[in-house]
């Protein structure tokens, strides 16, 4: 097995080359998410964190603040050094682990990302490095244009690592992002080619399309503030009408996707759909902590992604929820997929220009319902390959997947309008709910 170390500065487009890789069929393991493993509540790392630091780490749910640590660390390095000190270890026994699993799967080749790996060592574990470098203008301009952090902010971040020359000097391979993501692209998979080659490993095989899953991308429970739908009947319609895996994607709300998805695992896509500060939705899949309503845009974002989450845009064109497309083009370098069918959309050219945001910017396309009622589950689906109910996963097979669905009659925005007034009138009468078919 070829055990690759992909590392690279802040923002020089190393985890976009892990994802590249990642939907290219190679198994792929982010330190970021180690990390996140390595804090959870009830862990042993979360409990020297909070001694070493301070219950002010902690957010009222017991969770780990990552916001509120990083601004410690990024402002002290003796602070930095010990918050490494504790994660470091435990990061590299669960990566370790990673690997030990995927070479029992018989992976020819395996990635990890890591940010720190020259920082902290590590490049003696692995066959092969490889860094991603950018200009220093470049990287600045991403991390305050595109993550929306202030630049005295950003330059201490950059400052805090290992210098990018002496990083190219100790990496095996320097892969240079010094054009559109469209050129990083195929810079990265002629890259993999090569590697393939020259560590004698076969090309990850591809999943048979003779197996196919439909799953629905987004749609809404009664966790959701306009519909009624119970989670299990949503799911057991979805079901009937040929869905394999849902995507529940409640308004501001994540609880009931949580629950359902820890009852179903194979069948639920645990997701939100976040109200943005700028009235954009923006939706998380594979969240397993919910985002507040208001967060702006780009910061929503960026908490998806520090979950190991994918940036799913929905109806990106649409009045209102939308924007009209306000951010699209903003977003589009921050985005994991974009909705290119909404059934609840009944202008075509808004799910028209969505799929051509999709193919500008090299984005694979979903699909959704949008379901606010039982009746409309089952109107749109993305047909993929069989894959794994994990993010990296999903995003190779909606690569290789079609869009199929039909538009919903006007009147379904009935039901919605109608949640809401149940709710907030809870003695009015009940509507029937329309049925699939």
């Amino acid at each position: 097995m070829l055990n690759i170390g992909l590392s690279g500065s802040v923002a020089s487009g190393k985890s976009t080359v892990a994802r590249i890789w990642a939907e290219a069929g190679v198994p792929v393991v982010s330190a970021d998410e180690l990390a996140r493993r390595a804090v959870e509540p009830g862990s042993e790392g979360l409990a020297e964190v909070v001694r070493a630091f301070g219950p002010e780490v902690l957010r009222a749910d017991g969770t780990l603040d990552r916001d509120a640590l990083r601004h410690r660390v990024f402002r002290d390095e003796g602070a930095r050094q010990r918050l490494e000190s504790i994660l470091h270890p435990r990061i590299a026994e669960l990566r370790e682990a990673w690997t030990r699993e995927r070479e029992a799967e018989g992976a020819p080749v395996v990635v990890a990302e890591i940010p720190l790996l020259f920082e902290v060592g590590g490049e003696k574990a692995f066959d092969v490095t490889v860094v991603v470098d950018a200009p220093e203008e470049e990287r600045l301009r991403r991390l305050t244009a595109e993550r929306g952090i202030h630049e005295d902010e950003a330059r201490r971040i950059m400052a805090a690592q290992m210098d990018p020359e002496e990083k190219r000097r100790r990496a095996d391979v320097v892969l240079e992002n010094d054009g559109s993501r469209a050129k990083l692209g195929r810079k990265a998979l002629d890259l993999l080619s090569e590697l393939h080659s020259a560590g004698g490993a076969p090309k990850p095989t591809e999943p048979d399309p003779s197996a196919a899953l439909h799953i629905d991308l987004h749609l809404h429970t009664l966790a959701s503030r306009d519909c009624l739908s119970d989670p299990e009947q949503v799911l057991e319609t979805a079901l009937a009408a040929g869905l394999d895996r849902i995507a529940i994607t409640d308004h501001d709300r994540i609880g009931a996707a949580l629950e359902m998805a820890a009852r179903h695992p194979d069948r639920i896509i645990p997701g939100e759909e976040v109200k943005t500060a700028e009235g954009v939705d923006v939706i998380g899949l594979y969240l397993s902590e919910e985002i507040p309503k208001g967060t702006p845009a780009r910061e929503t974002c960026r908490r998806i992604k520090e979950q190991g989450g994918l940036v799913y845009l929905p109806h990106p064109y649409a009045p209102g929820k939308g924007g009209s497309g306000a951010l699209a083009e903003e977003l589009a370098p921050l985005l994991d997929a974009v909705e290119v069918f909404n059934a609840r959309l009944h202008d075509p050219r808004l799910n028209e220009r969505a799929r051509d945001l999709a193919g500008r910017h090299g984005l694979p396309g979903g699909a959704g319902s949008d379901a606010h009622s039982l009746g409309e589950l089952g109107r749109a689906r993305v047909v993929v390959p069989a894959h794994a109910n994990e993010p990296a996963a999903l995003l190779r097979a909606i690569r290789a997947g079609q869009v199929r669905g039909v538009e919903s009659p006007r009147w379904v925005h009935a039901h919605s309008t109608w949640a809401k007034l149940r709710k907030r009138f809870p003695g009015a009468p009940a509507l029937d709910t329309w049925k699939h078919g």
